[in-house]
C-alpha cells in the first residue's frame, strides 16, 4: 500500500506532474493495471497506466471502467471536475513509459509507505506475526543494533527492551553484555538461534536471537524476549522468520536506494536554486518555516570515500520519527536540510550522526543560518564556509553556525583572499614584520594589541603581559621604523584588516 501523496512526491522526481485531482492525498493505493483494449475481461486496479490514450479525457474514461482512482497519461488538455473522482498525473514527453511503469509497480506493489524514512510498514506487521508464533515480544534490528520494527505483543517484555525501543537502538551497556557473552561473534558465524540468559542487573529477562542473513552477508538480527530457550515450533518459527525478514530487508534496501536517489535530486535542486522551491520542500516532507543547511565531511585518516558514503547512508536511514532532515551527497560533502530556527537542534543532529559512525571516522561540519526554501543557495555557501572553518580546527569543538560565527567567517574570508593574492610587501605592517624577523622584536603583536584595545595602552599592556609604559615605548620606536599614522581612522582600519587577513 502507498498513499497518493507518496506516489505524487516520488514520481515528481521522474518528470510526472499532478494535473488535477479531487481526491485527498491520503488515498491508499494497492494495485496497478495497464489498459489493454483487447482484454477479454475488464481489468480492475487502483492505478491505471493509460498507455496509448489520445487525451487525458480518454484516459479518465479508461480509469472509470477499471475502477481506478489514479490515472497516468501523456500530457494534453486539462480534464475537468466533471471527469469524476480521479487523480490525473501526466508524464513529461521525455519520459518513457517503461521507466515510469517500473517505478509505479515498485512503489505500489512492494507495499511501501516511506514518506519520511526507510523501511516498509509491513515490517511491523511481520514483527507482530512472529511474536504470535514464538510467544514473545519481538524486535527486528539492523547490523548496528538499530531498531527497524517491533511487535505490539509485550509478553516477556522487560526494561531492556523498552530502553532499546525508546532509544531506537540497543544501549551501550547491553552491547557490552552481548559482546562479552559472544552474541555478536555467534551472529557473524552461525545461522542457528542463540539463547541469551537473563541478566537482572541490565533489566534483561532473556532473549533468543538469530542472524538475518542474505547469503554470506549479515543484514541484521531478530530478537525474541523469553525466559528460557525456545524449542519445537517456536524455535522453527524463529528460524523461518529470519529468512522472511531477510527478504523484507533486501526489498527495503532496493526501495531505499530509489528513495535516496530521488531525495538527493530534490535536495540538490533546492541548494542550486529553483523557482518552485516551496513546492520541492513540500514534496520532501519538510515543514514550512526556516531551514538550516548542514554541510558535513567524513574521513578515516586521509581516505574519504568510504567514510563519506557511510555518513550519507546514516543520514538517510531511519523512520520518520528519527530522521528530521533530507540529505544529498554532492562531491565530497553530505548536505542536509533541517527544519528549525535555532542552531542547537542542528548541532544535536550532527552529534547523533557522529556517534552512530565508527570511532575512527573524523567528522567536520558547518551549519548555515536559518533560511527560507527560496534562499538555500546562500545558506549552502554559509554552510560550506562554516565547514571549512570547522575543518581548520580538525573537527574539534561544536560545529560553527553562520549566524553565531559570522565574524570568524569574515576573517577567514580575508585570510583566504590574502593567500590567493599578493600580500603587501610595503606599508607599516609589512615593515614591522621584517623588523621583528630581523631583530626578534614584538612590534607587530604590540600594534595588534593596541588596535584591539582601541588605543588604550593599559588594556594593550594587559593583553601583552607588559607594563603600559612598555607599550608606549614600543609605539615610539615603531614610529621611528615606519609611518604608523595612528591618529588616522582609515589607516587604523586598514592595518586592522591587514593584520586579520595575515593572522595565522
Amino acid at each position: 500500500m502507498i498513499t497518493l501523496d507518496r506516489l505524487v512526491n516520488v514520481l515528481g522526481g521522474y518528470g510526472v506532474r499532478l494535473r488535477w485531482s479531487s481526491l485527498p492525498r491520503s488515498t491508499e493505493l494497492r494495485s496497478v493495471v495497464i489498459h489493454e483494449p483487447a482484454a477479454e475481461r475488464p481489468l480492475v486496479g487502483d492505478v491505471l497506466l493509460a498507455i496509448g490514450a489520445g487525451s487525458p479525457q480518454e484516459a479518465v474514461r479508461w480509469a472509470a471502467s477499471a475502477h481506478a482512482v489514479v490515472v497516468l497519461t501523456r500530457d494534453g488538455a486539462e480534464p475537468t471536475a466533471a471527469d469524476g473522482q480521479t487523480a490525473v498525473l501526466v508524464l513529461d514527453g521525455s519520459m518513457s513509459w517503461s521507466e515510469v511503469a517500473a517505478v509505479v509497480y515498485g512503489l505500489v506493489l512492494e507495499g511501501r509507505e516511506t514518506e519520511s524514512g526507510r523501511g516498509p510498514t509491513d515490517m511491523f506487521a511481520l514483527a507482530d506475526s512472529l511474536a504470535e508464533s514464538t510467544g514473545g515480544a519481538v524486535t527486528i534490528e539492523d547490523r548496528q543494533l538499530r531498531v527497524l520494527a517491533y511487535s505490539r505483543l509485550q509478553q516477556h517484555a522487560d526494561p531492556a527492551r523498552a530502553e532499546t525501543i525508546l532509544g531506537r537502538q540497543a544501549p551501550e551497556r547491553l552491547r557490552a553484555l552481548f559482546e562479552a557473552r559472544g552474541v555478536f561473534a555467534h551472529l557473524g558465524a552461525s545461522d542457528d538461534p542463540l539463547f541469551v540468559a537473563p541478566e537482572p542487573e541490565h533489566g534483561l529477562t532473556g532473549r533468543m536471537v538469530v542472524a538475518v542473513r542474505s547469503g554470506q552477508e549479515l543484514l541484521g538480527s531478530l530478537w525474541v524476549a523469553c525466559t528460557a530457550p525456545l524449542d519445537g515450533a517456536e524455535r522453527a518459527a524463529l528460524a523461518d522468520g529470519a529468512q522472511t525478514v531477510a527478504l523484507h530487508l533486501l526489498r527495503s534496501r532496493a526501495s531505499a536506494d530509489l528513495e535516496r536517489q530521488i531525495e538527493s535530486e530534490l535536495v540538490i535542486q533546492l541548494l542550486e536554486g529553483t523557482i518552485d522551491a516551496a513546492t520541492l520542500a513540500t514534496r520532501l516532507g519538510l515543514p514550512r518555516g526556516p531551514l538550516r543547511v548542514v554541510a558535513l565531511q567524513a574521513s578515516v585518516g586521509g581516505e574519504r570515500d568510504a567514510a563519506l558514503l557511510l555518513a550519507f547512508e546514516r543520514a538517510t536511514t531511519g523512520f520518520g520519527w528519527s530522521r528530521p532532515g533530507r540529505s544529498a551527497l554532492a562531491g565530497n560533502t553530505v548536505y542536509t536540510l533541517l527544519p528549525g530556527e535555532g542552531a542547537a537542534a542542528a548541532r544535536r543532529w550532527v552529534g547523533d550522526l557522529t556517534a552512530a559512525l565508527p570511532d575512527a571516522v573524523d567528522v567536520a561540519a558547518g551549519i548555515s543560518g536559518p533560511a527560507e526554501a527560496t534562499d538555500l543557495i546562500a545558506a549552502r555557501r554559509e554552510a560550506d564556509e562554516c565547514l571549512a572553518l570547522h575543518a581548520l580546527s580538525s573537527g574539534g569543538g561544536a560545529p560553527p553556525a553562520y549566524d553565531e560565527a559570522w565574524d570568524d567567517i569574515l576573517l577567514q574570508r580575508l585570510r583566504t583572499a590574502a593567500r590567493a593574492g599578493r600580500l603587501p610587501d610595503r606599508g607599516p605592517v609589512a615593515e614591522l614584520r621584517r623588523h621583528d624577523r630581523a631583530n626578534s622584536t614584538d612590534y607587530v603583536a604590540t600594534l595588534r594589541a593596541w588596535l584591539e584595545a582601541q588605543g588604550d595602552p593599559v588594556r594593550a599592556g594587559e593583553r601583552l603581559g607588559v607594563h603600559e609604559n612598555t607599550v608606549r615605548y614600543r609605539l615610539r620606536k615603531m614610529a621611528e621604523i615606519t609611518t604608523l599614522s595612528l591618529d588616522d581612522p582609515k589607516k587604523r582600519l586598514a592595518m586592522t584588516i591587514e593584520l586579520a587577513a595575515t593572522d595565522t
